[in-house]
């Protein structure tokens, strides 16, 4: 069986990572996963610790987003599926960029997040293949693309 590689994209404030990856281990899913930086820190300042240090915030900003640019396309172009999640507490401009690049590349992407964003995520959802609410709906997504079961 092939091993199904899935990016996980979105915000890094919730566990929701954490109980896909432990839900597709527990089914014993041929899934290898990847994600962005996680640690907000290095995220936000990688380019300037790296490349040196900005006096004007857009371009400290500016160089750590292109930096972590390099990870999240190369991820997204390498995966079969492509999990977008939206919190509610924080905008998510990047997932946002995430998904829209997966789709443009035909990639198959869910979208995740609470009923409460389905109007302001409209057009996101409109380019996902499956919309779910939770991690666990995520699992059950993937089992059954994967194995063809479906759990009544």
């Amino acid at each position: 069986m092939d091993t199904w590689r899935v990016y996980l994209s979105g915000e890094i404030h919730t566990d929701w990572r954490e109980r896909i990856m432990e839900g597709a281990k527990a089914l014993d899913l041929p899934v290898a996963f990847s994600a962005p930086v996680t640690d907000h820190d290095a995220s936000d300042d990688c380019g300037a610790v790296i490349l040196g240090g900005e006096d004007q915030k857009f371009w400290y900003d500016h160089k750590g987003a292109k930096m972590n640019a390099i990870r999240t396309r190369s991820q997204i172009e390498k995966a079969d599926i492509v999990v977008v999640r939206f919190g509610d507490k924080y905008k998510q401009w990047n997932a946002a960029f995430d998904a829209g690049y997966a789709s443009a590349l035909g990639k198959s992407l869910i979208v995740l997040h609470d009923p409460s964003l389905t109007h302001p995520l409209k057009e996101v959802d409109a380019a996902a293949l499956a919309v779910a609410e939770t991690s666990e709906q995520v699992v059950a997504i993937l089992k059954y693309v994967i194995q063809g079961k479906l759990d009544r």
